[in-house]
């Protein structure tokens, strides 16, 4: 079975964060919430979210997959994270997959994982970065990294999500049960 962490910090957007834990699971992903801080998360719009453990409890884990939702001022509690730079350095290292949607590529970009690739984000964001090539698009994928633009493509980049981990099929059966269409 896949293992995602998506680690939450206070101002994370809730939106990107609770679908992005809801369709993984729903595609039968183990996902793992911990939080940078212990007790409950207070999202950019109030929402409180339960973490399920700390971010060092979660550190001892093996994952396939590092994945960091937008929001501010959560984008930058991640980055200024000594702990989240070194789990997404050591994750691309070894060929793992990062992902990061909103403002959360800037955490990619600050741990090195976007030198000499394209990638997406909130307008704005990673525009200026020197080896970063810039996209407009919703989702992009460039190798095991992956990047999305913000709150409003947060189920698309769940479902590329998925599909990088499960394949179309799952993907299409995930999509199917959303009634999207």
């Amino acid at each position: 079975m896949a293992k995602v962490l998506i680690p939450l910090a206070d101002g994370c957007e809730e939106l990107e964060a609770v679908t992005l834990i809801d369709l993984l699971r729903r595609a039968g992903i183990e996902v793992v919430t911990p939080g940078l801080n212990p007790g409950i998360v207070k999202a950019s719009r109030g929402v409180q979210i339960g973490p399920e453990r700390t971010l060092d409890a979660a550190l001892s884990g093996e994952y396939d997959m590092v994945v960091l939702p937008g929001g501010m001022p959560g984008a930058t509690h991640l980055k200024e994270d000594t702990r989240i730079l070194g789990l997404v350095r050591n994750m691309a290292a070894a060929g793992k997959y990062t992902a990061a949607i909103c403002a959360a590529p800037m955490v990619l970009a600050e741990a090195g994982v976007l030198e000499g690739r394209q990638a997406t984000s909130y307008p704005g964001v990673l525009d200026g970065l020197p080896g970063v090539s810039v996209s407009a698009e919703a989702v992009v994928q460039d190798g095991k990294v992956l990047t999305s633009r913000g709150p409003g493509t947060a189920m698309d980049f769940a479902l590329a999500l998925v599909e990088t981990l499960k394949g179309a099929a799952v993907r299409q059966q995930v999509e199917a049960a959303l009634v999207r269409a």
